[in-house]
């Protein structure tokens, strides 16, 4: 009796270490593979940082600075399994908060082991127009009107010159002129028949206010505060114009990498007459996730 005991008990003994070595070889981590197109390094305060939505929650997938790609980062393996997309967004740097932030840059949705993603969760900008004057209205004299751009339809009264959408919190417009090849901003915004956020180089005269409370429309006057390297009064002729999307906050000078609009100037430009704006260099960016 004690011998069938035992073997009854060597089984039960056996079948327990077997069952928990089967658990032990079952995989904790895997691989998230991601591969994007067009991403910008971003300023020194910020990081990038992806998201898997698991059960309508977000699970962070790390930090990233690089945008050299494809890059690899270790997931759990029943977050990477469950998960039904992925999203980027931009964190500052040392974030101690767990959620992701409003700053949200690329989406899309697993099918199977992979997800195609994009940055129309930014916005659509694929019938987005526009139209800009050459004029300097703060200098309040009819001269260096070449050295000035506003982004608004000419008439009485003066109208929105831009179609653009709708941002989300997270993210601003931004105008820029690019002269002798430096990208100089002309101010942030996110009303398109508004005053803009900036000023700094404009003249001393008040700017027209047709739009009532909101003033006047996005777009600066170069005349005072040139940066270095830049001579203000300047002929923006054979300048490039460009709008940007710009995350907000943002410690980089320089401009972001979806640049929905841009038009060069031409060299026979007349001031105070409607320039479109065409199709920018980078409207959309995009990529894969594989797990």
């Amino acid at each position: 009796m004690k011998k069938v005991l035992n073997l009854a008990t060597i089984f039960a003994l056996t079948a327990f270490f077997a069952a928990c070595s089967n658990n032990d070889n079952e995989p904790t981590t895997g691989n998230l593979t991601v591969n994007l197109d067009g991403l910008e390094k971003l300023g020194t305060d910020f990081v990038y940082e992806g998201w898997l939505i698991v059960n309508g929650a977000p699970v962070s997938t790390g930090t990233f600075t690089s945008v050299k790609f494809p890059q690899t980062f270790t997931v759990g393996f029943n977050d990477l399994e469950t998960a039904t997309k992925f999203v980027l967004s931009i964190e500052p740097k040392n974030d101690t908060d767990p959620a992701p932030s409003k700053t949200k840059i690329l989406a899309g949705d697993f099918t199977g082991n992979s997800a195609t993603v994009n940055s129309k969760i930014v916005g659509d900008f694929s019938d987005s127009w526009g139209k800009f004057i050459l004029a300097t209205p703060t200098d309040g004299m009819n001269n260096n009107e070449r050295s000035g751009v506003w982004f608004l339809t000419p008439g009485t009264p003066p109208k929105a010159g831009l179609g653009l959408p709708e941002l989300k919190e997270g993210w601003k417009y931004e105008g820029w002129a690019v002269i002798n090849g430096k990208p100089v901003t002309t101010g942030k915004f996110t009303k398109l028949a508004a005053t803009d956020e900036f000023g700094g180089f404009s003249g001393a005269n008040a700017l027209p206010a047709p739009n009532g409370a909101n003033g006047f429309f996005p777009g600066e006057d170069f005349l005072t505060n040139a940066p270095d390297g830049q001579t203000f009064p300047v002929d923006l002729r054979g300048a490039t114009i460009v709008i940007t999307v710009e995350p907000s906050p943002d410690d980089s000078p320089a401009p972001f990498a979806l640049k929905p609009l841009a038009k060069k100037v031409a060299a026979d430009a007349v001031d105070h007459s409607p320039i479109d704006l065409g199709t920018g260099p980078k409207a959309l960016i995009t990529g894969s996730v594989k797990r």
